[in-house]
């Protein structure tokens, strides 16, 4: 009986220890370096991303330098990406009146279901796909939706995992009205 008993602990173990690999959570680091007050560069400035609307310009958060942007990352199929896709709609025109924007960038979406939710919101602000998901992996991004808000200087200055609040939204036009 004794050696069923660790044959059993011994292959829960392995399970686990497979499990733990390929189930890694997904970095924090900006996080950390955001609560010491660091401000860290945004990973990947120069990363190209496929442009999803007329708006956007620009294909890459470098374009976006010398602008206080909220890079926000979301889906179609996400519930609480439809609760704040009009908040950042309704914020926009006061960022842009500020030389700021909101940049969003989809992650794990169907090309055609993103444009579809663009037009179903009626967003203004340019928006960007993420193809590979690489982009949302620098940011640690693995739940939907998730904010950065980046100065001027391309440095992260704020983080929401989860919906956007009034504070962060606050907090990006208090940014933006800085000189």
């Amino acid at each position: 009986m004794l050696p069923i008993i660790f044959s059993v602990c011994g292959a829960s173990l392995i399970g686990l220890l497979i499990y733990g690999i390929t189930h890694q959570a997904a970095s924090r680091t900006l996080d950390d370096a955001v609560a010491q007050r660091q401000w860290p560069l945004a990973p990947q400035p120069n990363h190209r991303l496929l442009a999803l609307t007329a708006g956007a310009s620009s294909s890459d958060l470098a374009a976006h330098r010398g602008q206080v942007v909220i890079l926000n990352f979301w889906a179609s199929w996400c519930q609480p990406c439809e609760d704040e896709a009009p908040l950042l709609q309704r914020e926009q025109p006061r960022l842009l009146s500020h030389h700021a924007t909101v940049l969003g960038v989809t992650y794990k979406d169907l090309t055609v279901d993103s444009q579809s939710f663009i037009r179903r919101f009626h967003l203004t602000y340019p928006n960007l796909r993420d193809a590979n998901g690489s982009f949302a992996e620098a940011y640690g991004t693995d739940q939907l939706p998730e904010s950065f808000l980046i100065d001027r200087e391309g440095r992260v200055r704020a983080i929401e995992r989860g919906a956007i609040s009034g504070a962060f939204l606050r907090r990006a036009l208090t940014l933006a009205l800085e000189p």
